[in-house]
């Protein structure tokens, strides 16, 4: 028998303390764990996978192409990055303020799902003229891409922050744990579409991929209500910037978030950077074939799932603290075999082992910031999370496509240096992160 008792959650409002199966299936949680199945679509199929393979096939037709195909890359996440640091402070206000999550996700999903259509209308486009000396579709997608990609990172703000609501602090790292290992699951529905898209028509790819995640992100739009905010602020949107002023003065009241968001500068900016350019990486690098390399990415995806699951518990039990730092070393021997790889099976374990660390980094983290936040200002440190993630992810592209670009002449070298720089970053970030006290 299921024991239950009456406890209060990170928001003081008494709930049952689920245990087992049930916490996780009860209609909130899991149409919340399925809008991180429907994001992780897009950011596999889009982010990963079928953009920058569409990229390499525009551009790329040998070692020194590759290598500015990788440098478009890079830049156009990069691009989309800059925009998320500006606004996602504010959106982190904008939630202590009204208390809305639901309503802005809704509104971004479904600009990210039809810009992410579109690409896939105007990649197949055969129109004349060109943009910036580029062919007219490939501007247009590229300007698509930043589009849907900054509309996507806005909305995980909202449903980062929208999980402190679903449970007890006992219960959220599990939670956590459930989100993500249901989002990679979506990983390997969303990459049903590569056998109807091919090697020479990628583009193909991108139709069906927003249409999924615009579908599997309807049980949140309708099943997960916002909890009610007592005194909802009307206030023009840029006026947040001052309470973030504000509170970056009483930095030294709250000195472990803050060592604890630059330590995840760090930590992001080599995860951001490996999935933007790792499908690069493994056919120019390695040598795989689109399908090796999808084999690959299931087989870490399989590899997240597993690792999501282990380190809700292990999150539990150690504390979040403590599992992000085990989680950092885990990305960082992973990076150093991908570095240094020199055939096909030292990329299979490092991309094992990344599958592991990326999975369990969305758990560790997010947990932690709920442990870390006073409830008043929480939406708003889950905003500044995410303007750490998202200067991080301009700086992790930019510094990657850089280096291809100034080495492009190197050939293949180049990529390695770049992917070695990563390396360096997670091992700052490492040592920041051992700065923070325990509480």
């Amino acid at each position: 028998m299921e024991q239950t008792e009456t406890v209060k959650n990170s928001t003081s409002t008494p709930v049952m303390n689920r245990t087992g199966w049930k916490l996780y299936f009860t209609l909130p949680i899991f149409s919340w764990a399925l809008y991180d199945f429907a994001n992780t679509i897009f950011s596999s199929n889009i982010n990963t996978i079928f953009f920058p393979f569409y990229m390499t096939e525009a551009i790329g037709n040998n070692e020194v192409l590759n290598q500015i195909a990788s440098t478009f890359i890079s830049y156009a996440n990069a691009v989309a990055s800059f925009f998320l640091v500006l606004f996602s402070p504010l959106y982190g206000v904008m939630i202590d303020r009204t208390g809305q999550k639901r309503k802005y996700i809704i509104i971004f999903t479904i600009i990210a799902a039809a810009a992410t259509i579109l690409m896939g209308v105007f990649g197949g486009a055969s129109f004349s003229g060109k943009w910036f000396g580029m062919p007219i579709p490939l501007v247009t997608v590229l300007l698509l891409f930043v589009i849907a990609k900054f509309f996507y990172h806005s909305s995980l703000v909202f449903y980062d922050a929208m999980i402190s609501d679903l449970g007890t602090r006992q219960e959220i790292p599990l939670i956590s744990g459930f989100g993500v290992a249901v989002g990679y699951v979506g990983t390997l529905v969303g990459l049903t579409v590569y056998p109807f898209v091919g090697d020479d028509g990628f583009h193909e790819a991108f139709i069906p991929s927003g249409i999924m995640f615009l579908i599997f992100s309807l049980p949140l739009f309708f099943f997960v209500k916002d909890k009610p905010h007592p005194s909802p602020k009307k206030e023009p949107f840029l006026t947040g910037y001052k309470e973030i002023i504000t509170t970056f003065k009483e930095m030294k009241a709250h000195k472990n978030i803050f060592t604890f968001m630059i330590a995840y500068f760090f930590l992001n900016d080599s995860i951001a950077t490996t999935i933007a350019m790792m499908a690069v990486y493994a056919k120019t690098i390695v040598g795989f074939s689109t399908g090796q390399f999808i084999l690959l990415y299931l087989v870490s995806t399989v590899s997240s799932i597993i690792g999501s699951f282990i380190f809700g518990y292990v999150t539990k039990k150690t504390g979040a603290r403590k599992a992000v730092y085990y989680v950092g070393i885990l990305l960082l021997v992973a990076l150093v075999i991908a570095t240094l790889a020199v055939n096909g099976a030292m990329f299979w374990v490092a991309g094992s082992m990344f599958g592991v660390a990326l999975g369990s980094m969305w758990v560790t983290t997010r947990t932690y910031i709920v442990d870390l936040t006073p409830e008043n200002k929480r939406g708003q440190f889950f905003g500044l999370f995410a303007f750490s993630g998202k200067v991080s992810s301009i700086i992790g592209p930019l510094l990657y496509g850089s280096i291809t670009l100034a080495f492009a002449d190197y050939g293949n070298i180049a990529s390695r240096m770049a992917l070695g720089s990563l390396i360096i970053l997670t091992a700052i970030g490492l040592l920041v992160h051992r700065r923070i006290k325990e509480e």
